[in-house]
């Protein structure tokens, strides 16, 4: 009897289980306006460029005036978010000479090199480039209008 009821207690158990992990009955429907808004091909993916920062050769040793050009960086990369030409920019947080990422959107490689060389750490040489074409998901387009509306404070507030 109560093997019979451990088994019930089990078979009962998993029936729950398995009715809870059920896929919705809905699917989210294909968006056309949305694709053609983002520049997605068939797949939903569009081409970027992908931008690596290293250290450059240059070393700061003031440090008046590495928060300065800091601040620098972080203004040129907000102007070039604002302008809808930069998807996503962040430091890597290990100490390492690969520093941060840049993610372009825009149709080539050339264009990417000028808009990063417009940023102040890359002029003064602390910092340097590799630059790759790149194919991801155009949803990465929504990130700047969806980080706007969780970030409390500016970049450098």
């Amino acid at each position: 009897m109560k093997l019979q009821l451990l088994l019930f207690t089990l078979l009962t158990m998993s029936v729950f289980q398995a009715n809870s992990q059920q896929k919705p009955t809905s699917p989210v429907r294909f968006n056309a306006e949305l694709a053609a808004k983002l520049g997605a091909d068939e797949i939903g993916m569009k081409s970027y460029v992908i931008a690596f920062l290293k250290a450059g050769p240059v070393k700061l040793t003031d440090s008046l005036q590495r928060e300065e050009l800091f601040k620098a960086h972080l203004k040129n990369i907000t102007r070039m978010s604002e302008e809808g030409k930069l998807i996503l920019a962040g430091p890597f947080t290990d100490d390492e000479p690969l520093r941060g990422i840049y993610i372009f959107d825009v149709a080539t490689v050339e264009e990417a090199r000028q808009l990063a060389s417009t940023d102040p750490a890359v002029k003064a040489g602390t910092l340097i480039l590799e630059l790759h074409p790149w194919y991801g998901s155009a949803a990465l387009k929504e990130i700047p209008n969806l980080h706007k509306q969780i970030q409390k404070k500016g970049f450098g507030e």
